[in-house]
């Protein structure tokens, strides 16, 4: 199951693509702070629907309150960068703003390497440099 991690990211990649096609042609003549909102009401029911079926939320009350505040300000996150990447998207070009907003790859690198002290090999850090250079390229 550990190898299957790959298989999850690419996926997410591929809706990530899709999410900024989907988006752009969503948000045309619509207040991007309201489209956010609209679609974080798809994504509460989708997750919400997902762990009602699988009958996974009686591990709700198995959180600690570490996992609460930790989350939650993962929430936080996620919001204001559905919030900026939409306002992006209303602004800007998919084929700009989608790369740019993927630096938040080599930012989770380094920030992986400080705060969670995993280590960074040469091929993940020039992954991260390179990345980190297209964004650069593309901002110019």
């Amino acid at each position: 199951m550990n190898n299957m991690w790959w298989t999850y990211a690419l996926l997410s990649a591929l809706f990530a693509a899709f999410t900024a096609i989907l988006a752009k042609i969503g948000i045309k003549g619509v207040n991007s702070d309201l489209a956010t909102a609209i679609r974080t009401v798809f994504i509460l029911c989708i997750a919400w629907g997902i762990v009602f079926a699988r009958k996974e939320v009686d591990g709700i009350h198995l959180l600690s309150k570490n996992n609460w505040v930790f989350l939650g300000l993962s929430g936080v996150a996620t919001g204001l960068s559905w919030i900026f990447y939409f306002k992006a998207l209303q602004l800007g070009k998919v084929s700009q703003v989608a790369p740019v907003d993927k630096m938040s790859v080599a930012i989770a690198i380094i920030l992986s390497a400080l705060f969670l002290h995993e280590v960074l090999t040469w091929k993940i850090l020039m992954g991260a440099l390179l990345i980190i250079g297209g964004s650069v390229l593309i901002i110019l």
